[in-house]
């Protein structure tokens, strides 16, 4: 009987047939196939020793580690749920975390000990904490290394992401194991049909080369699971950058490790790497280097035109995805500006507020069918109206407003929670700050709306120049106005050391609002 579509499955299979073969590198080591799958079975196996079960949801509270990856899929060798766990959160954040999930375990790195003690005895659930190091080593030493039996698997069994929480509280979307691997870790195969598991070895056997794929982003970030998650389905090697960001030590990886392809997560990612290339104080072989992705957050046309100028021989690429779509829609850089605009398949459109497919060049909601999940966890509320059923069919709508192109590409405007309501014209943040970016004085930038007696909201601007050199608001606003409309335009500028982000790199616009309003004296 063929295996389930489920993760643990197939790194099983590929551990089988490609097992010397490499799967993950991390900045200090070369983890091979057998070897990641011994470890995360004698995870799996103490995890059950401690009272772990199927269907248990076991949080990940750790910055990129190879252990993090383990942790990963020894949960779904037991049918458990790893939670992703956001390591900058403040106690209060844990705690709601934490007790939304229903942790019953938790694996933790050891810098980030005492945050989980400290909300602990609040977490009547929680039977468990390993902490990575010694303690996790030990666990594994003395664990069997005999697989869990792949029986009590299924197709069914839960893959739940928390939300990044930027525009309010996470919230945990539920996920079958056999949609999230069709729906966000296909692309690699260029979301060719799975017929059966097993199909996934023979075609890494026959492969003439593998596949090498390059992340930055914190495992605990959608965007870097997936990728490494494409990179395992298509029986690749994912090259994991651990540690602090730091662009000269991100090439240094790509060249040593060989990739293929790097994905970053927006500007504040591909602007530091495009401007090390750019410095002169290094040079890197990346001879093996073709694909340069982007996803998660926006990037600019300016950074575009900056990675065009350093990557010249090197495929440009923008991806489209949410917690709710998984990997909805891609695109070739092609030069153009405005909006970002993806390729997207038959299961993804733009709907009205009543719920009909948009007309050409008609502002809507993007939505997708199809491989789907099933809803946010312990919130139907939510839950119904993010995904409704249409003629039968469900959909889900996770709020990104869009249009759909002549040439049948949607164009992706910006996210409804964060939209600027001024005088009654809908103003989409990332249109705004792509303008001012491309102003040679900043280095970066969040749009956000702050209340105005005659218009309701205005376009406030945090900024962050550039060392050395020098921008005044008229400035700023003359620059902007040649790219945006002029109701578009800043109404406010406030000059800042540091634009606050997420550690995935998208803007943190309740941050940058509360800080918006606080220097503004509004708060």
């Amino acid at each position: 009987m063929s295996r389930p579509l489920n993760l643990a499955d197939v790194l099983e299979v590929l551990a089988d047939a490609i097992g010397q073969r490499p799967a993950i590198i991390t900045n200090d080591a070369e983890h091979s196939f057998a070897r990641l799958d011994e470890r995360a079975t004698r995870l799996a196996n103490h995890l059950t020793s401690i009272g772990v079960r199927h269907g248990d949801h076991v949080g990940i509270h750790a910055p990129n580690r190879i252990e993090w990856v383990e942790a990963f899929f020894a949960c779904f060798k037991i049918g458990a749920a790893p939670i992703n766990v956001n390591y900058r959160y403040v106690l209060n954040e844990l705690r709601y975390l934490y007790d939304n999930a229903d942790c019953v375990a938790i694996i933790v790195a050891p810098e980030y000990r005492d945050a989980v003690a400290a909300v602990e005895p609040e977490l009547t659930g929680l039977r468990h904490v390993l902490t990575m190091g010694e303690e996790y080593e030990a666990a594994l030493a003395a664990a069997s290394a005999d697989r869990p039996p792949s029986e009590a698997r299924s197709a069914d069994d839960l893959y739940v992401l928390y939300t990044g929480g930027t525009t309010g509280m996470p919230k945990g979307v539920l996920w079958r194991n056999e949609d999230i691997i069709l729906a966000a870790l296909n692309a690699a195969r260029g979301n060719r049909p799975i017929d059966r598991v097993e199909q996934l070895a023979d075609e890494a056997l026959a492969a003439p080369m593998q596949l090498r794929m390059m992340g930055m982003g914190p495992m605990m970030h959608g965007g870097a699971q997936w990728t490494m998650g494409n990179a395992v389905v298509s029986g690749g090697c994912y090259i994991m950058y651990c540690g602090s960001f730091d662009a000269h030590r991100v090439w240094e990886l790509a060249s040593r490790a060989k990739a293929n392809s790097i994905s970053t997560m927006g500007d504040a990612m591909a602007r530091p790497l495009a401007e090390a290339l750019a410095d002169g104080t290094a040079t890197y072989d990346l001879s093996n280097l073709y694909g340069f992705g982007n996803g998660g957050a926006p990037l600019t046309p300016h950074v575009k035109a900056q990675l065009r100028t350093v990557l010249p021989n090197v495929f440009l690429s923008d991806s489209y995805g949410a917690s709710e779509t998984g990997a909805a829609g891609a695109r070739p850089d092609d030069g153009q500006q405005g909006p970002p605009r993806f390729n997207t398949g038959p299961d993804t459109t733009v709907l009205s507020e009543d719920l009909r497919v948009c007309a050409v060049g008609e502002v809507g909601k993007l939505a997708r069918s199809g491989h789907i999940p099933l809803g946010y966890y312990k919130d139907p509320e939510k839950t119904a109206a993010t995904f409704p059923v249409i003629d039968g069919q469900r959909w889900v709508i996770p709020g990104d407003f869009a249009r759909i192109e002549e040439d049948g590409s949607i164009a992706v405007l910006g996210r409804g929670s964060v939209s600027i309501n001024s005088g009654g014209e809908k103003i989409y943040p990332e249109e705004v700050e792509a303008a001012l970016k491309s102003h040679p004085a900043v280095y970066d930038v969040a749009v956000v709306g702050t209340p105005s007696e005659r218009w309701g909201e205005q376009v406030t601007a945090l900024v962050a120049i550039r060392p050395g050199m020098e921008a005044g608001f008229d400035e700023l606003v003359a620059h902007a106005r040649t790219l945006v409309a002029d109701y578009k335009s800043p109404k406010s500028i406030l000059v800042v050391d540091e634009v606050p982000r997420t550690p995935v790199g998208k803007v943190d616009y309740q941050a940058c609002k509360q800080d918006a309003l606080r220097r503004l004296d509004r708060a």
